[in-house]
């Protein structure tokens, strides 16, 4: 098991250096690796990655340097983070990215002000580090189950869990030192369909449709 959640982080920090290449990304080892570990469907995940991809795109090509903007697509469900100039801006932006194909909603986190510098950038990368860290050492839920995001020393929450696994990660984010707050963005599953997801054959989880 730790062997797998090693695994998965490493594969995990490569992705954001993939995702200039789709086809590496969908067919490679680290796609498949992550999704038989993954609530969701194979076809939600690489839609996930696709919603990303094509978000960011858009938003390079629309708002240039103007803006500081993270996506991130989970279960179809856009979290967007970071900081831009105005709220007309924060208005189109998220226009821009519920347009996308198979955008289902949008989370519009992103704060009006002056883009983060580096040095912030890097502390956040740190805290969600930690954030999963202790994820792992407190082995309440799977960690590869709840997606932490970063921004401002805000901690974001993102997955298909049950109320108890919110629960125990909310707490475990909110008392590692660094974070100001904890914002949940999850969806709720019940106890039986946990169970029923996590117990799937691999080939079911690649190929199995969300109801």
């Amino acid at each position: 098991m730790k062997k797998l959640l090693l695994a998965t982080a490493l594969i995990s920090l490569s992705l954001p250096a993939l995702q200039g290449c789709v086809p590496a990304v969908a067919t490679g080892v680290g796609a498949g690796a992550l999704m038989i570990v993954d609530r969701r469907a194979g076809e939600t995940y690489l839609a996930d990655e696709a919603i990303e991809i094509r978000s960011l795109n858009r938003i390079n090509e629309k708002f240039g340097d103007k803006v500081h903007v993270n996506v991130t697509s989970y279960n179809m469900k856009v979290l967007l983070t970071g900081e831009v100039p105005d709220a007309g801006i924060k208005d189109e932006l998220e226009k821009a990215v519920a347009g996308i194909i198979n955008v289902k909603g949008v989370a519009n986190e992103v704060t009006i002000g002056a883009i983060s510098s580096f040095s912030a950038r890097s502390n956040d990368t740190y805290i969600t580090s930690k954030v999963k860290a202790r994820f792992i050492d407190a082995n309440k839920f799977q960690v590869n189950h709840v997606k932490v995001v970063t921004e401002a020393g805000t901690v974001f929450l993102l997955g298909l869990v049950t109320r108890k696994e919110a629960d125990d990660a909310v707490e475990i984010a909110r008392t590692t030192a660094g974070v100001k707050k904890v914002v949940r963005i999850f969806e709720y599953i019940e106890f039986k369909d946990a169970q029923r997801l996590d117990k799937r054959p691999p080939e079911e989880a690649k190929t199995e449709q969300k109801q």
